[in-house]
């Protein structure tokens, strides 16, 4: 992630799609100013013991063509974050008539020891070089 340019975009996830969470190793690699077109969620601390936390929720059409939704929400606390993508994917499916149903969520913390900190979870749609 450190050497993309993020394009941040917002919560529609195309038919054909499919979500996979991923851990360090298997991190998409690109290089150095390339775009990532992507869907995230940050949050900060910078007092000591104070929490960062941050989430990305989704879920899929369920016709099965891949199409779905994301959202993202960050706060101090997990509860709240929890509430949130919860409401918000809610409120997303009900106001399509429904047709979607919840697919999964991840969620991150960070605790400020002395140092700032940055809670991140990030959903990539692509990348792309600029040549």
């Amino acid at each position: 992630m450190a050497d993309f340019n993020l394009v941040r975009l917002s919560s529609v996830i195309p038919p054909g799609a499919k979500v996979q969470t991923v851990t360090g190793d298997e991190q998409l690699v690109g290089g150095h100013g390339d775009l990532l077109y992507c869907v995230y969620a940050e949050a900060h601390a910078e007092l000591p013991l104070h929490e960062a936390w941050a989430g990305v929720a989704w879920a899929l059409a369920d016709d099965g063509s891949g199409a779905g939704l994301f959202v993202e929400h960050e706060g101090p606390a997990r509860e709240q974050v929890e509430r949130d993508l919860h409401a918000s994917l809610d409120d997303l499916i009900a106001g399509r008539g429904g047709g979607y149903h919840p697919a999964g969520r991840l969620v991150t913390s960070a605790v400020c020891e002395t140092e700032p900190v940055c809670a991140l979870v990030v959903a990539t749609y692509t990348s792309q070089g600029w040549a």
